[in-house]
């Protein structure tokens, strides 16, 4: 029964969400509609969720840390990468985020591509939007990792 009880939290959770951001006001431009269809995180194997988005994945690393693939679909290219634990997946995006770059993150799962994709992607998967660190010169004040760990994780 715990598992019916969560998804009922979950889901009364969505459903306030959706109310709080339906109205908030007169918007009725296509923003406001984009915020409304967010589904519930995607779960499953690099491969379902390759499914939820009409992609057949190109499988660059199968180990058991890890697997992740690249994925073309209409609107382009992304990477999709699946997770053993919650701590690898963490380690690994904080990592990664020094690179740049925009990422989709869910249960044990992240999709990197630009900031169109992930929007895109996040439309079929959910998940929760993360930038990576700016690498513009000068740093423009949200730089906490920018150059204080460039050439850090080397070999």
């Amino acid at each position: 029964m715990r598992l019916t009880r969560g998804k009922l939290l979950a889901g009364a959770a969505a459903a306030a969400l959706l109310a709080l951001t339906g109205c908030g006001g007169g918007s009725d431009g296509k923003d406001g509609a984009a915020k409304e269809t967010v589904p519930a995180t995607a779960t499953g194997s690099l491969e379902e969720l390759a499914a939820e988005v009409k992609c057949k994945p190109s499988i660059q690393t199968d180990a058991d840390e890890i697997r992740q693939g690249v994925c073309k679909i209409s609107t382009g290219k992304f990477i999709l990468a699946t997770f053993a634990t919650d701590r690898g997946q963490r380690e690994w995006l904080d990592g990664a985020k020094d690179y740049g770059g925009s990422y989709l993150v869910g249960a044990k799962w992240v999709a990197v591509g630009d900031q169109k994709m992930v929007t895109t992607l996040r439309g079929r998967l959910g998940g929760t939007l993360e930038q990576g660190a700016s690498h513009h010169a000068g740093g423009g004040g949200a730089g906490e990792t920018g150059t204080a760990h460039s050439g850090h994780h080397g070999g």
